[in-house]
């Protein structure tokens, strides 16, 4: 079990790809963080020198923080930050534990950065599933305070080149289709997210995104929905935020639920209710 104000690996990686996941803050240094430069997913570096630094942004927020061995630098900065009033707990065994458990990881190279550390990406406007599921994959796993850019589609690559923003879901540029496989299979690849669950969901996409909805039964259900989405709302923002809750019900689904069979609701009237 793990200590006082440590949460345990397993109890983590429940929480990682839902809504609920806490903030991750990898607080390695430079010197161990090179020497395995992998990142627990949805996990942001930040100096343990300056942690007081992120008081303010992370009041009445959930926080795990994490080194390479989930020992003093972890522990202490946890500390720090609860002595300031927030909610922060340190990772038991930090980045080893979680890769010897067999757990995902990001390779932090493979992350495209902007000049002060974060993400900014670009694509066609009117997203319909790709353009929302490679949103949600980056949200959830990779860069939970991303932002992204819809603009025409002519547009897309000199927006990306003036601003810094990196195109994806569009012919010819690298986080786009490759062969049979689409935009959101690239980045599962990309970011070695090949777990059950994301591989299970990135079939539904794949189907749903290429017009294949015999590769998989939920497929057509996904396209509905998303076709449904992009009719409720005119501004993409909005309708990605809104098409963020239907992939976290998709993933909860392939994680946890997969397998589940529909049953009929019980009662001494049975027989008048419809069947499915």
């Amino acid at each position: 079990m793990p200590s006082f104000k440590q949460i345990a690996v397993a109890q983590l990686s429940r929480l990682i790809g839902t809504p609920h996941c806490p903030v991750i803050i990898d607080v390695s240094i430079d010197e161990d963080f090179n020497l395995d430069p992998y990142l627990i997913p949805s996990a942001r570096r930040y100096s343990h020198q300056k942690i007081t630094g992120l008081v303010t942004e992370l009041q009445d927020k959930k926080v795990i923080v994490i080194c390479q061995k989930g020992l003093k630098l972890s522990m202490g900065a946890a500390a720090i930050l609860r002595s300031h009033g927030v909610d922060a707990e340190s990772l038991e065994g930090g980045n080893y534990a979680w890769r010897d458990a067999g757990q995902p990881r990001i390779p932090d190279a493979n992350i495209p950065r902007t000049e002060t550390g974060s993400t900014l990406w670009v694509c066609a406007h009117r997203p319909k599933i790709d353009r929302i599921a490679c949103p949600w994959l980056i949200r959830r796993f990779v860069d939970p305070a991303a932002q992204f850019l819809f603009v025409p589609p002519t547009e897309v690559e000199a927006v990306g080149e003036k601003y810094g923003a990196t195109p994806f879901d569009l012919a010819g540029t690298f986080w786009s289709h490759r062969g049979a496989q689409c935009s959101f299979d690239t980045m599962i690849e990309e970011f070695e997210l090949t777990t059950e669950p994301l591989l299970r969901l990135a079939h539904i996409v794949r189907a749903a995104d290429t017009d294949c909805l015999d590769l998989a039964p939920e497929a057509a259900g996904l396209l509905a929905a998303s076709l449904g989405l992009s009719r409720l709302y005119r501004e993409d923002l909005e309708q990605l935020d809104a098409g963020l809750l239907l992939y976290d019900a998709f993933y909860r689904w392939a994680r946890d639920a997969s397998h589940e069979e529909h049953k009929h609701l019980q009662s001494d009237t049975v027989g008048m209710l419809p069947s499915c």
